[in-house]
């Protein structure tokens, strides 16, 4: 069949956020949206010929069919090959060791991440590049400029291909082969932890449940978890994944993970309980009775990264986004190395790892990678918890309360305030940015303000300058609240605040957290008047 051309005319709104574009299923389905976009994207990338793309999704409701047409687009576009996922199926972080390991120039993923799935849910897709990470703006920015001006779009007139069997076959001039969604990226973790170790801590009878809350990383962690490691059957569940994720929220926290807290703050609980999400880049890690916070799980990782086989030469330094707790800069500290804060948004991270600046990095929001790929990665964050309980002998409890007796305990939680209207949370934002020149020097709600500012970030790398990536209000002792409008969510705008909180005295170190932060939710209340704007008596969600 010949590669034909269609006319079309732009959609508003195309414009990607922080990971992507994302919107409801329904506004995909709509005639040309997801080839409009990916029209877009092809029009601003290099030739293909000769090329290597890679395309998977999370398996949520619309991931197959968006998937052929991406293919005869792809087809259309001239790549000489297309790596897909069996099924369809490809986890952000196996995306990211596909695209590295193929030698690929980038990848698209179908995703909306942690964001419910099925016909009524969210849908979302986005572009890798070749060192496996996300788009830099200067790409998504030149693509949301292309759908502004797009008028034809090029495909294939060809039936769908078969994507439940590996192997290859023919498209036009592009050859699309099924691979194994899981044996790329095994590969990588069997180079990067103790196994040895980790199956010898099996045996003894440790125990583990793992949530893969009905999405796509239940596939990985089974055959990590219960196949290479003798992790007894059934410590994997809700592993099959499902187009609507079995109607939870795929969100690993402990708000939407309640069934994993339900059995880990039980009598008979296992030693170990762990989350990821919808396309199981994110993770929680909870010990028996105890919850462990993404920042100090990843400052945890960093203090102890030399006892894992891939860091034990010690780490050329670690990243943070801007909300992130300052947990893991305690511990950069005390190493000696560098610690980089950065924008919220994965993307950031590429440039510092690509130029051998950082080996870990982490996100407040249940993120947490290093240089392995360019994406954060769940289940490798739990092998690398796992690695730590085997060779140092502590629960996660201990290793949690061991950072805090060395470093102080960063108190600290996010509020969100979702489905805002966006002139709402628009107008909130212009009137705090705009009281920052006169906060710092100041008292209010009793509290002494050391500086107000809009974080901009100037990449150590490259130059680029990222502006207005969250207001900042610091106190005189370190102690923070952050406000931010969130690129992820599909409908209005969502309000993240997020608190934190330095306690150095152990004697307070157990105090909950929202009950140690009322002082800072004062605080926010009195300088954003989110009330005000929002007409919320409280966060959507906490965590």
């Amino acid at each position: 069949m010949p590669i034909i051309t269609l006319p079309t005319t732009p959609f508003d709104g195309q414009r990607p956020g922080t990971s992507g574009l994302r919107k409801k299923v329904t506004v995909f389905q709509q005639p040309r949206y997801l080839e409009n976009f990916v029209q877009a994207l092809f029009d601003v990338l290099p030739d293909a010929a000769g090329q290597t793309l890679v395309v998977g999704g999370d398996g949520r409701f619309h991931n197959r069919v968006a998937i052929q047409t991406i293919l005869r687009m792809a087809a259309a576009k001239g790549y000489a090959r297309v790596l897909v996922g069996q099924g369809g199926i490809l986890s952000t972080p196996a995306v990211s060791a596909v695209i590295r390991k193929h030698g690929a120039s980038g990848g698209i993923v179908l995703s909306a991440s942690h964001n419910p799935g099925g016909p009524d849910g969210d849908f979302g897709i986005k572009y890798n590049v070749a060192n496996g990470g996300p788009a830099p703006e200067k790409v998504t920015d030149a693509v949301y400029a292309r759908t502004l001006q797009l008028s034809e779009l090029h495909t294939a007139d060809t039936p769908d291909v078969a994507l439940d069997a590996l192997g290859t076959s023919r498209l036009e001039g592009t050859d699309i082969v099924v691979i194994d969604p899981v044996s790329d990226y095994a590969e990588v973790m069997r180079g990067l932890f103790d196994f040895a170790a980790i199956r010898t801590l099996f045996a003894g009878g440790f125990r583990l449940r793992y949530d893969a809350m009905w999405a796509v990383g239940g596939p990985y962690a089974k055959a990590l978890l219960e196949g290479a490691l003798g992790a007894p059957a059934g410590t994997v569940v809700n592993a099959e994944p499902l187009e609507d994720f079995g109607g939870l929220h795929p969100d690993p926290n402990p708000v939407n993970a309640e069934d994993l807290i339900a059995h880990l703050f039980a009598d008979n609980a296992p030693d170990m309980g762990a989350a990821s999400d919808g396309d199981a880049d994110r993770n929680m890690v909870v010990g028996r009775k105890f919850v462990v916070s993404p920042s100090d799980s990843l400052a945890v990782l960093a203090a102890h990264a030399t006892r894992v086989p891939a860091y034990q030469a010690g780490l050329a330094g670690v990243a943070r986004s801007m909300p992130t707790s300052t947990a893991v800069d305690r511990v950069a500290k005390a190493l000696g190395i560098p610690c980089f804060e950065t924008p919220t948004g994965w993307k950031f991270f590429g440039n510092l790892m690509d130029a051998g600046k950082v080996t870990l990095c982490g996100e407040e929001s249940y993120g947490t990678g290093s240089s392995h790929v360019r994406e954060k990665d769940g289940l490798w964050a739990v092998l690398f918890w796992l690695n730590l309980v085997a060779t140092t002998g502590q629960t996660v409890e201990q290793l949690v309360r061991a950072l805090w007796k060395e470093h102080g305990r960063c108190v600290y939680s996010r509020h969100d305030y979702e489905a805002i209207p966006t002139d709402k949370a628009d107008a909130l934002m212009r009137e705090l940015r705009a009281a920052l020149p006169t906060l710092g020097g100041t008292t209010v709600a009793g509290l002494p303000i050391a500086l107000a500012d809009d974080f901009a970030y100037t990449d150590p790398v490259d130059g680029s300058v990222s502006q207005k990536q969250g207001v900042r209000v610091v106190l005189t002792d370190g102690s923070r609240v952050v406000f931010r409008l969130s690129g992820t969510g599909t409908e209005g705008a969502t309000l993240r605040v997020y608190l934190e909180r330095h306690e150095p005295n152990p004697a307070r170190q157990d105090l909950p957290a929202q009950e140690a932060l009322q002082p800072l939710v004062a605080l926010a209340e009195a300088v954003a008047k989110v009330r005000a704007f929002t007409g919320m008596d409280r966060p959507t969600v906490m965590t």
